[in-house]
């Protein structure tokens, strides 16, 4: 592999898609695609033959791209994760958006938590849309912490950070709109062996879940507590969860309760408001 065609030829016998090989030699060359693709015989280092050649086996065994870079764009923000951290969804958007639409009609300077930050990726992400937001965001992970905490000072986003287990480490405060992108894939679920290099606990509530919705009902259980008066709950979940989250956000008491769809059309987030 002395030049980039040759190293685009390497990847394609190992089987990987053209892009995956492409965002990798980007991110090595540090050159965007279209640099690339018209530069297909610039010369690669010994150097950085030998770290492309690992980086291309890696992912032929499934590692995902962003743990091989490193980062991973959300929201318009370039951010840091590792293993430590989910790896942003494009479908958490959706999740965002909607908190967008419900800040952006309070006044002041509305108090936001984001449970389960990861990356921090929802949490930065408001911020950097509404500065003036009080920003919260927890994770009971102290690495996942470490990771949300670089990317919020790499990126200049002042947010207030918690370590601990869900309602815990903000025990007696009230919030004027509170998400969160829990763990809800069923502990058997067939598609966690191909999610097999991202944190387990990030993913499922556990291997004795059945149904993925424990962690959601333990936030809507909690919830009350620590939403103002006409406070709104969002929660991402699974595309077969909407019924079983909306059954318990009514049992609960919340009210005005809604959905929205996930670039795919499928059911992702309910949210609901409590009347107090």
């Amino acid at each position: 592999m002395n030049d980039v065609r040759a190293a685009l030829t390497h990847a394609q016998q190992l089987g990987l898609d053209r892009l995956d090989a492409q965002l990798l030699l980007c991110h090595l060359l540090q050159k965007n695609r279209a640099w690339l693709i018209s530069h297909d015989d610039a010369p690669l280092s010994a150097d950085m033959a030998q770290t492309l050649a690992k980086q291309f086996q890696q992912r032929a065994d499934g590692m995902p791209v962003a743990y091989l870079t490193g980062e991973k764009e959300f929201h318009g923000l370039r951010l840091r994760v590792t293993p430590d951290t989910l790896i942003p969804r494009p479908d958490t958007e959706t999740l965002v958006d909607w908190a967008l639409e419900i800040l952006r009609e309070l006044p002041g300077q509305p108090r936001v938590l984001d449970l389960g930050t990861g990356s921090g990726a929802i949490a930065l992400a408001l911020k950097a849309s509404l500065p003036a937001i009080d920003m919260h965001a927890l994770d009971f992970s102290p690495g996942a912490l470490a990771v949300a905490r670089q990317n919020a000072q790499t990126l200049g986003l002042p947010v207030h950070f918690h370590q601990g287990d869900w309602w815990q480490p903000v025990a007696g405060q009230r919030f004027d709109l509170i998400v969160s992108n829990p763990p809800y894939i069923a502990g058997e679920d067939h598609h966690l062996p191909a999610l097999r290099f991202e944190p387990l606990s990030a993913l499922t509530p556990g291997a004795d879940d059945q149904t993925g919705l424990r962690d959601l009902l333990t936030l809507i259980n909690g919830a009350p507590s620590h939403l103002q008066p006409g406070a709104f709950l969002l929660l991402e979940h699974g595309y077969d969860q909407a019924d079983a989250v909306a059954g318990e956000l009514q049992r609960r008491g919340f009210v005005d309760l809604a959905l929205r769809h996930d670039l795919g059309a499928q059911p992702r987030v309910s949210g609901g408001r409590w009347p107090g």
